[in-house]
C-alpha cells in the first residue's frame, strides 16, 4: 500500500492565481485533492496524462513546480476534469495587480506540502518579486485567445484582458464557417493572386486541425452550389475538385455533381425551374463564440491570466520609449491599476488602429472595417445537414444559406463601415439579403421580412490594401508588425486560421521580447484538444437524459455545447418538479437552453453581464432577439442571485440588455422605454400586434410598406387607429367621389371587414394590401387606397412608430 493512501491535506486554502503554464508534480497531484475521505490511488498507477489538472479546483504557479520535459509532453494532451472550477474573475484581477506576491504565498504553501508527504523535488525556478508578465494580449476575440493559449502551452507568463467580454465583437458574428474560403480560390486562379491562393492553402489544411482540436464544437457540412446554366456546371465542378485537390490530405470529403432531381431531394426549397443541376461540397461550421470560450477556458487551464471587461487605457514606457507594461481599468467597477509586461501583443481585431494610436498617434491606419450583415430565419428555410452557396449574387458577392443550432442564417453582405463597439445592420442589407434569397427558393415559398428572428453586423478586420478600391478585393490574409515601442500587432485572416496566426505571433513575439529562455518547448496546439474535448462522445447526450432526465433536445445540446463539461452543468440544474423532464428548466419554450447554463456560466465562464450570457455563452440573441428580450428578465434574476446584484445593477443589466438587442435588429422605438415589468407581464408584445400578424403573412419591401403606413395615417382622419365610415367617407370626397350616400360607405366597409367590427384596423389594411399584391384581389376599397396621396411621415413619427418594421410576434426583427 501507497504511504500516501491516508494523506490528510491541511485546510489552507491555495491562492488560484495562475502564472505560466500549472504542471503539477505527482505529489503535489495527490497532496492537493480535496476531500479527506478519498483514498489516494498509488502514484504508480495514475496516468501521468491526469497530473496535469487537479481535481481540488486550485492551481499553482508554473514558477514554482515542474515536471521534466518528458513528463510536460503528456500534459499537452491531459484529459482534465469535467468539473473543473477556474480562478474567479476577482482572483484573476488580484494576479494581474499583485501577482509576485501571490506566487509568494503559493511558493510557500508548496514548500510545506512537500515537507509534508516527505517529498523531495527541486524548485527549478524562484519567484522574483514584482515579475512582469512575459506576454500581455490585449483583445479576447479569436485571435488574441488563440495566442493566450498557444503562449501558455509553450510555458511564458501569459496575461489576457478584453475591454468588452470574450469574443463580444466579429468572432461572435462571423458566418460560422470553418473554410478555406471558395471565393478566394476563384480570385486566385482569375486575378493570379498569389496572397489569395495562399490564404485558401493555409485555411484549407488549418481547417482539419480545427475540426479536431473540438470537435463537440464544430463539424462538417455538405454545402450545395445550384446551377442553372448547363455550361456552369463543368466550370464550378472544376472549381470545387481544385478545392479539393488544395485540402491534400486534410481534404474532408470529395465534392460531387447531383442532377436535377437528386438536387432536389437534397434541397427541397431550391427553385425548380431551370435548374440543371449542383455541385456538392464540403467545409466546417462551428458554433463560434462557445469555441472562443473554449480557447479562453483551455488557456486558463494552462496557466493563462484571462479578464474580461478589462479595458487598456494608456500603455506604459520606459526612458528609453520601449512599452513595459499597461494601465487598465475595470469596466464594472471603474477600478485602476498597472501591469508590467516584457511583451504587449495587440490583437483587436476591427479596432487594431485605436490601440496603435494610443502608442503611436500618427501611425497609419492597417485595417479597413468591412461589415457584414446576417440573418436568422427559421429551420423550415434549409434543411438541417445541407447548406446552400450562391456563388454570383445580383451586385457580384456571395452569399452563404446555412442551417446552424436549429434555424437558418443567410449572409453575408460586404461593405465599408466605420468601427462602432455594436454596429447596427442596416435595413437595405437585411432587405438584400432577403432578395438574393428569394433568387434561389421555390416560388411557393413566401421569403417574408416578418420571418426575420435575428439580425447582426459583424465588422470582419480586413487589412487594408492602399490599392484596393473596395473591401471585396481586400485579401483576408494577416500581417503581422512591431512597432518602435514595441507594440507587436497581429490584424487580419479569419476564424479558420486563428490557430496559425497564433503560432506565428508567438514566435514573433519570442523573439521580439527575447523570450527564448523562458519558452519550455514548442508550438503543440496542433495536438492540444479545448477543454470538453476529452470525455466527448456523439452519444453523450443519451447519458445525460438517463442521468438526469434532460429532454432530448435540451440534452443534446449541451453536450453540443459543452462537451464533457456538459455533466457539471447537469449538476447544477435544479428538479424541475416534474414527471419528465426531471431537471432542466428552459428560460425559453421554444430554445433548448436551461437556468443551471446561466449558473455554469458565472462560475466557471466568467460571465459578468446580461449580455453575455443571451449573447455568447448561450446563442438565444443569434436565434431569436425577441426570445432573447423575454428571457433577458430571468437572466438578470439568476445572474443578480449569483452575483449579487442589487436593484439598480439589476436596472442596468436590463437596460444594457436592450442597448444590445438593438443591435441584433430589434426597434429602439419599440423596446427602447421598456421596462423589466413591462417585459415579465408581456407589454412588449403590445407594439407588435398590428405589425406582427402582417409580417406573419406577406411580403412588402420597406419602402412599399411605408407608404402603406402612411396612407393609412391619412385614411384615418381623426387618429383613433382605425379607419371608420366617417373617415371613409371624407377620404372618398378628398379624391373626388362626392356625396356617397352612408350605406354605399358602409358596404365598401363591410366587404373587407374581417374582423365585422365596422372599420378597417391596420391589420385588415394590410391584409387587403396584400390581397392586391399577391393575389391581384381588388375590390372597391382597395381601388379608394389606390387614388389616396400619402404625405411623407419623418421617420419614426405617426402612431406606429418606425416606418419600417422589425419585428414580429414570437421571434422576428
Amino acid at each position: 500500500m501507497s504511504p500516501l493512501r491516508h494523506l490528510r491535506l491541511p485546510s489552507t486554502r491555495v491562492p488560484r492565481a495562475l502564472f505560466g503554464a500549472t504542471v503539477l508534480s505527482t505529489a503535489s497531484y495527490l497532496a492537493l485533492r480535496r476531500s479527506d475521505d478519498d483514498a489516494v490511488p498509488d502514484p504508480s498507477s495514475l496516468d501521468a496524462r491526469a497530473l496535469y489538472y487537479n481535481r481540488a479546483s486550485h492551481a499553482l504557479p508554473s514558477s514554482v513546480l515542474h515536471l521534466d520535459s518528458a513528463a510536460q509532453d503528456y500534459t499537452n494532451l491531459g484529459r482534465p476534469s469535467p468539473t473543473w472550477s477556474p480562478p474567479t474573475r476577482a482572483e484573476m484581477i488580484d494576479a494581474l495587480k499583485n501577482s509576485s506576491s501571490a506566487n509568494q504565498v503559493a511558493k510557500d504553501l508548496v514548500g510545506t506540502v512537500l515537507e509534508y508527504v516527505g517529498v523531495k523535488e527541486k524548485v527549478v525556478q524562484e519567484v522574483k518579486p514584482d515579475e512582469p508578465y512575459d506576454l500581455l494580449v490585449v483583445g479576447g476575440g479569436a485571435t488574441g485567445a488563440g495566442v493566450a493559449l498557444d503562449a501558455a502551452s509553450r510555458g511564458l507568463k501569459v496575461a489576457l484582458v478584453e475591454r468588452d467580454d470574450f469574443s463580444s465583437g466579429t468572432s461572435s458574428k462571423s458566418t460560422k464557417l470553418v473554410h478555406g474560403g471558395v471565393r478566394y480560390l476563384q480570385k486566385a486562379v482569375f486575378e493570379l493572386d498569389y496572397e489569395q491562393y495562399k490564404l485558401v492553402r493555409e485555411a484549407l489544411h488549418e481547417r482539419k486541425t480545427f475540426l479536431h482540436t473540438a470537435p463537440y464544437l464544430s463539424h462538417s457540412l455538405p454545402i450545395m452550389l445550384p446551377i442553372y446554366k448547363w455550361w456552369q456546371i463543368p466550370y464550378f465542378y472544376s472549381g470545387c475538385k481544385m478545392y479539393d485537390i488544395l485540402a491534400g490530405s486534410a481534404n474532408m470529403e470529395s465534392s460531387y455533381l447531383l442532377g436535377a432531381g437528386k438536387a432536389l431531394q437534397a434541397f427541397p426549397m431550391l427553385k425548380k425551374d431551370g435548374l440543371c443541376g449542383a455541385v456538392v461540397y464540403y467545409d466546417g461550421q462551428h458554433n463560434d463564440s462557445r469555441m472562443n470560450m473554449a480557447l479562453i477556458m483551455t488557456a486558463v487551464q494552462y496557466g493563462a491570466t484571462v479578464v474580461n471587461h478589462c479595458e487598456v487605457t494608456e500603455l506604459i514606457k520606459d526612458a528609453e520609449g520601449k512599452i513595459v507594461g499597461s494601465k487598465m481599468k475595470d469596466n464594472l467597477t471603474g477600478k485602476t491599476w498597472e501591469v508590467a509586461a516584457k511583451g504587449v501583443i495587440n490583437a483587436t481585431g476591427p479596432f487594431t488602429d485605436g490601440l496603435r494610436r494610443m502608442d503611436e498617434p500618427s501611425t497609419q491606419e492597417i485595417v479597413a472595417p468591412a461589415s457584414g450583415v446576417h440573418i436568422t430565419l427559421p429551420n423550415y428555410y434549409a434543411p438541417s445537414s445541407m447548406g446552400l452557396i450562391d456563388p454570383s449574387t445580383s451586385d457580384g458577392r456571395v452569399i452563404f444559406f446555412l442551417p446552424w443550432q436549429g434555424n437558418t442564417i443567410a449572409g453575408t453582405t460586404d461593405s465599408a463601415a466605420e468601427v462602432t463597439q455594436h454596429p447596427i445592420p442596416k435595413e437595405e442589407e437585411i432587405d438584400w439579403i432577403l432578395n438574393e434569397v428569394r433568387n434561389y427558393l421555390s416560388p411557393s415559398i413566401k421569403v417574408r421580412r416578418g420571418d426575420v428572428l435575428s439580425a447582426w453586423s459583424g465588422l470582419r478586420p480586413l487589412v487594408k490594401d492602399p490599392n484596393a478600391k473596395n473591401t471585396e478585393s481586400l485579401v483576408r490574409n494577416h500581417l503581422i508588425n512591431v512597432s518602435q515601442s514595441g507594440l507587436l500587432t497581429i490584424a487580419g485572416g479569419k476564424w479558420t486560421t486563428y490557430r496559425a496566426m497564433a503560432e506565428e505571433t508567438v514566435d514573433r513575439a519570442i523573439k521580439e521580447y527575447g523570450l527564448e529562455s523562458k519558452v519550455k518547448n514548442g508550438c503543440v496546439t496542433k495536438d492540444i484538444q479545448l477543454l470538453g474535448s476529452h470525455g466527448w462522445s456523439k452519444m453523450m447526450f443519451i447519458k445525460l437524459i438517463q442521468q438526469f432526465g434532460l429532454e432530448s433536445d435540451v440534452a443534446k445540446h449541451l453536450t453540443d455545447t459543452y462537451g464533457d463539461r456538459a455533466w457539471a452543468v447537469c449538476s447544477l440544474a435544479e428538479p424541475t418538479g416534474l414527471r419528465w423532464p426531471v431537471h432542466g428548466t428552459k428560460i425559453d419554450p421554444v430554445y433548448p437552453y436551461i437556468d443551471a447554463e446561466i449558473k455554469f456560466a458565472c462560475r466557471r465562464e466568467y460571465a459578468a453581464t446580461a449580455v453575455d450570457v443571451i449573447a455568447r455563452r448561450t446563442r438565444l440573441s443569434f436565434l431569436n432577439a425577441e426570445a432573447a428580450l423575454e428571457a433577458l428578465p430571468k437572466v438578470i434574476d439568476i445572474m443578480a442571485v449569483e452575483l449579487g446584484w442589487d436593484g439598480r445593477r439589476k436596472t442596468k443589466e436590463f437596460k444594457d440588455g436592450l442597448e444590445y438587442l438593438e443591435s441584433m435588429g430589434l426597434s429602439k422605438a419599440r423596446i427602447g422605454k421598456l421596462t423589466m415589468t413591462d417585459v415579465r407581464r408581456g407589454k412588449h408584445k403590445e407594439h407588435l400586434e398590428i405589425e406582427d400578424d402582417f409580417l406573419s403573412r406577406t411580403v412588402f419591401t420597406s419602402e412599399e410598406l411605408a407608404a402603406l403606413k402612411q396612407k393609412f395615417v391619412e385614411m384615418d382622419k381623426d387618429q383613433d387607429g382605425k379607419i371608420s365610415h366617417r373617415d371613409l367617407r371624407r377620404t372618398m370626397s378628398a379624391v373626388g367621389f362626392a356625396d356617397v350616400p352612408k350605406e354605399t360607405v358602409l358596404s365598401i366597409i363591410r366587404e373587407v371587414d374581417a374582423n365585422k367590427d365596422g372599420s378597417i384596423e391596420f391589420e385588415e389594411f394590410l391584409d387587403i394590401a396584400a390581397g392586391v399584391k399577391e393575389l391581384s384581389l381588388s375590390s372597391a376599397f382597395s381601388d379608394i387606397v389606390a387614388r389616396v396621396e400619402a404625405p411623407r411621415t419623418p421617420p419614426g413619427q405617426g402612431p406606429y412608430g418606425s416606418n419600417i418594421p422589425v419585428e414580429k410576434s414570437g421571434g422576428g426583427v
